[in-house]
């Protein structure tokens, strides 16, 4: 089941609407919507859908839509098909409602590599975000002492830096570069 996530080797990360519009049209299997809110989310699951990909919601941008239980069942009912969160207990809670579920790291310092690892322990995601994807050292890293699927994102720019992250161990590259959307790779 994790491998139609993995599949393609690049994620389309939304911000903007125009963003939305051109990622419908993209090569992308994956679709992450960073906006969402209780208002349109429902809206933008469908269209994912009806262009054929996959919609992960980022819970801890999600506006009007609690980091909660609720939140979690509410957002199952709108179809998405799994979730993006930093949160251990949202990447918990979220499997119990049988979605996909990417919990993402920011790697800043030799402490947030431990707590992290410690994290992926704890919640068991199905994949998981290393942020920024541009520290191809980490990826490495990390690929070395998991065999959950990963994904590297943030500031990812450059053909260059995609091909980078994956040569490094990345599964798979989520970028808000359009640009690099249509890459085959």
């Amino acid at each position: 089941m994790i491998e139609e996530y993995t599949a393609k080797k690049i994620a389309a990360a939304i911000r903007t609407e125009d963003d939305f519009s051109t990622a419908l049209k993209s090569r992308v299997d994956v679709i992450f919507l960073l906006y969402s809110n209780i208002i349109n989310v429902g809206d933008r699951v469908k269209a994912v859908h009806d262009a054929g990909k996959k919609a992960l919601v980022h819970m801890d941008f999600a506006e009007g839509i609690g980091k909660d239980r609720a939140g979690v069942d509410f957002l199952a009912r709108q179809g998405v098909d799994g979730i993006l969160t930093t949160r251990t207990n949202i990447v918990r809670m979220a499997k119990e409602f049988d979605l996909v579920t990417v919990q993402r790291f920011f790697l800043v310092d030799s402490h947030s590599l431990g707590t992290s690892a410690e994290s992926i322990k704890l919640s068991k995601p199905d994949i998981i975000e290393l942020m920024p994807g541009i520290v191809t050292k980490k990826i490495r890293e990390f690929a070395s002492i998991t065999d959950t699927p990963i994904i590297a994102g943030g500031i990812i720019e450059t053909e260059e830096e995609v091909r980078a992250a994956l040569e490094a161990g990345a599964d798979i590259v989520s970028t808000g570069e359009f640009g690099l959307w249509d890459l085959e790779i």
